[in-house]
C-alpha cells in the first residue's frame, strides 16, 4: 500500500469536505431548523450521492465507460436548480412571518434523504472531484478493486465525520442564537452555488452542442 498516496487523498478529501459549499449550507441549515436527527438522514443522502459518484469513477476507470458530457451537464443543471431552489426557500423564512410550529411529518427521514441526495448528486465540487481527482489515487494499492473499495470508504469516513462535526456546532447555543443569520448566511451560500454551477453546466452543453 502506497501510504504516501493515501495521506495524500485524505488530506485532499478533508480540504473539499470541510470547505464550504452546497452540501454543508444544506447539513448546517438542516440542522439547526429540523434538528440533528434530520441533519444526520440528510447527510446519509449526501454520502449515498457521493457512492454513486464513486462507482462511476470506478467503472470508467476498469471498463472504459466513457460518459457524454451533455449527461453530466444536464445532471448537474438540474442539481443546481435545486440547490437554488433549497436557498430561496431559506431565504423565506429568514425574511418572511415566524414559521407556525406543525406536527412532525412521517415522511419527513425520506425526505432528509431525498434531499441530501438531489443536493450531493448535483454538487459541482463533488462531481469535479470524482471524474478528475479520484482516479488518480487509484494506485494505491496493488488492485485496483481494493484501491476503489478503500478510497470510497475513506471518503464516506471522513465526510460523515466532518458533517457530524458541522451538526454539532450548529446546535450549541451561539449557533441558536444567531439562527436566523446562519440560515440566512446558508441560503445565500447556496443561491450563490447554485447560479455558479448553472453559468457553468450552460457553458459546458453549451460547448458540448458545439463540438457535435
Amino acid at each position: 500500500m502506497n501510504l504516501s498516496l493515501l495521506l495524500a487523498y485524505v488530506l485532499s478529501v478533508l480540504m473539499l469536505v470541510v470547505t464550504p459549499g452546497p452540501v454543508v449550507a444544506l447539513i448546517v441549515n438542516t440542522s439547526m431548523n429540523a434538528g440533528p436527527r434530520q441533519a444526520v438522514l440528510t447527510a446519509l443522502g449526501t454520502n449515498a450521492a457521493s457512492l454513486l459518484l464513486a462507482l462511476l469513477a470506478v467503472l470508467m476507470l476498469t471498463t472504459g465507460l466513457a460518459l457524454d458530457p451533455r449527461l453530466i451537464g444536464w445532471v448537474s443543471l438540474l442539481g443546481c436548480c435545486f440547490i437554488g431552489w433549497l436557498g430561496v426557500q431559506g431565504l423565506r423564512e429568514v425574511f418572511g412571518p415566524a414559521p407556525v410550529e406543525a406536527a412532525p411529518r412521517t415522511d419527513q427521514g425520506r425526505q432528509g434523504l431525498a434531499s441530501g441526495f438531489l443536493v450531493g448528486i448535483g454538487n459541482p465540487k463533488d462531481i469535479v472531484f470524482f471524474a478528475s481527482f479520484f482516479p488518480q489515487f487509484i494506485q494505491v494499492t496493488r488492485s485496483l478493486q481494493h484501491s476503489a473499495l478503500l478510497l470510497t470508504l475513506v471518503w464516506v469516513l471522513v465526510d460523515f465525520a466532518v458533517l457530524g462535526a458541522y451538526i454539532l456546532v450548529a446546535r450549541q447555543g451561539f449557533s441558536l442564537k444567531y439562527k436566523r443569520l446562519v440560515t440566512g448566511i446558508s441560503s445565500l451560500a447556496l443561491l450563490l452555488v447554485a447560479l455558479l454551477g448553472l453559468g457553468y453546466a450552460v457553458l459546458e452543453l453549451s460547448n458540448a452542442g458545439a463540438q457535435r
